[in-house]
């Protein structure tokens, strides 16, 4: 007979399966808008061939599979909402589409996660993509990121 897990053990497995499926709900969000990949074609291929792999020194294996699904299809769903609530805490110099590409997917993937997903404490979220950020850009995208998913939080959150 198996030991069940310790419940803190289970919290980091589920943390890191979690942040594990946020980097990568970013960067099939990013491949979508590249390549306009229709999203079942999108989830199919990362359920085949990306989640549960490791791929250019990235680790995928233990992404939460149904996470990753819901940011996606929720994104994908809801982006011109996302957009708009994005682009309120933008500078009025600084509109939506001047952001680089990866930058925009990790603020829709963010604010999805504030609007949509009420289970997830404020902080965390803000945190997870803040750390998204960290791993395609310098501290000051990570800044950017944590400053306007905060504004965003509050406006969604209170």
């Amino acid at each position: 007979m198996r030991a069940a897990m310790p419940p803190r053990r289970k919290r980091n497995i589920r943390s890191r399966s979690r942040s594990a499926a946020r980097l990568a709900a970013v960067q099939a969000l990013y491949q979508q808008e590249m390549e306009k990949t229709p999203l079942p074609a999108l989830l199919h291929e990362f359920h085949h061939h990306r989640l549960g792999a490791t791929i250019e020194g990235v680790e995928y294996a233990d992404a939460e599979v149904d996470f990753f699904d819901d940011v996606v299809a929720g994104v994908d769903a809801r982006r011109d909402e996302l957009d708009g609530l994005i682009a309120s805490r933008l500078p009025e110099d600084w509109p939506l589409h001047r952001l680089d590409r990866p930058l925009r997917q990790i603020l829709r993937a963010g604010t999805y996660e504030l609007a949509a997903r009420i289970d997830v404490a404020t902080g965390s979220i803000i945190s997870e993509y803040v750390d998204v950020a960290k791993a395609f850009y310098a501290r000051k995208e990570a800044g950017f990121v944590n400053a306007v998913l905060d504004a965003v939080g509050k406006d969604l959150r209170g």
